[in-house]
């Protein structure tokens, strides 16, 4: 098998320094030939022809030393184009290269902005890319490194429980019905966070896992509220609609805005304390759904934090409900409040029409 030939590469300035000299080269190679021959026909047919012709050795010494002064005229403008040229490519090509080096950090996980200034439009443009790059990368590592330690922390509590339980078991000190019930309940909550951890890092790229169609919205709730119906009626909670008559239709993902709703639904239903009213209407040019509770309401300390991940109000879960909910709604280009209304609280998803 033959080797791959490695092609050698040539830095820009060393490019534009060849480019350059060779345009000289032949310009001034030209020049000289066309000088030269100027100098002869001028020599042979100008003006003073006549007096020049009787001395052919002095018509060959003019043109001998006009050569000459334009050859050194010329190797002068050459080297002082060369140096010019020089110090050109090095200010286009280190700017490059300091951007280079910033990329380089980047790469190794220096996320730090920078405080570079070009005057040319087009570097400036390029580190303005690349600090908008650094700043997002900075928040998306600090935001994974969070989400790691506290999915660690929430799945290290159920873990800890089943190993309390399992060796109370084995050492004889707790009742073995009691302890395996907790360790079967605990193994329910490890199940349903790992099942939430793996779904909302699936939800993170919605254009490659998922296909957009469109649907009807107010059959959509109906459908989330006849799954939960068994757990409310538990519960003593009634489950109510506030539709329109007609359809309401949206191009989205059914699969995750039916996981937004039955999350919505299923978060008011530990909270709520006799009714839920799920309402869907299209206002001011969007469509607004909405799952009111008759409960105590959001606590007004949480409701700045109640949609980001692992945050627990007060009879929470796990903190990761409302975040995939928040993560579904904007990956379609909506957004979803939460707040507090007369007799509960109330979330309100908003979607374009």
């Amino acid at each position: 098998m033959k080797a791959r030939k490695v092609k050698r590469k040539i830095k820009i300035r060393q490019r534009i320094l060849a480019a350059f000299s060779a345009v000289l080269f032949f310009s001034f190679l030209l020049t000289s030939v066309i000088f030269n021959i100027a100098v002869r026909l001028f020599a042979v047919y100008g003006p003073y022809s006549l007096r020049a012709a009787h001395n052919i050795a002095g018509e060959a010494e003019i043109v001998g030393r006009a050569g000459w002064i334009l050859v050194a005229l010329a190797s002068i403008m050459f080297i002082v184009a060369v140096i010019v040229t020089f110090f050109l490519s090095n200010s286009i090509t280190r700017p490059i290269e300091k951007l280079g080096e910033f990329a380089m950090d980047i790469g190794r996980g220096d996320f730090t902005p920078n405080d570079f200034e070009f005057n040319e439009r087009e570097l400036e443009d390029l580190n303005l890319a690349l600090n908008k790059s650094a700043r997002q990368l900075r928040a998306y590592d600090s935001e994974q490194k969070t989400f790691f330690q506290n999915a660690s922390h929430e799945l290290r509590t159920p873990l800890m429980s089943i190993k309390c339980y399992a060796e109370g078991i084995s050492f004889g000190i707790m009742e073995p019905k009691m302890a395996s019930e907790t360790i079967l309940q605990e193994t329910d909550n490890l199940a349903d966070l790992v099942t939430d951890l793996l779904y909302i890092s699936k939800i993170e790229n919605i254009s490659t896992a998922f296909t957009a169609e469109q649907t009807d919205l107010t059959q959509l709730i109906r459908d989330c509220a006849m799954r939960q119906q068994a757990v409310a009626e538990k519960a003593q909670i009634c489950l109510s609609f506030d539709f329109g008559e007609a359809p309401i239709t949206c191009e989205c993902v059914s699969e995750l805005i039916s996981r937004a709703i039955d999350n919505l639904i299923s978060n008011a239903i530990r909270y709520a304390a006799s009714e839920i009213v799920l309402s869907c209407h299209i206002k001011a040019g969007h469509i607004e759904m909405s799952v009111a509770d008759d409960g105590a309401g959001v606590e007004p300390e949480a409701l700045p934090h109640i949609f980001e991940r692992f945050y627990k109000g007060a009879g929470g879960n796990h903190g990761i409900g409302l975040a995939i909910v928040k993560s579904i709604v904007q990956q379609h280009g909506g957004q979803v409040t939460a707040g507090n209304k007369a007799g509960g609280a109330v979330f309100i998803i908003t979607l374009p029409a």
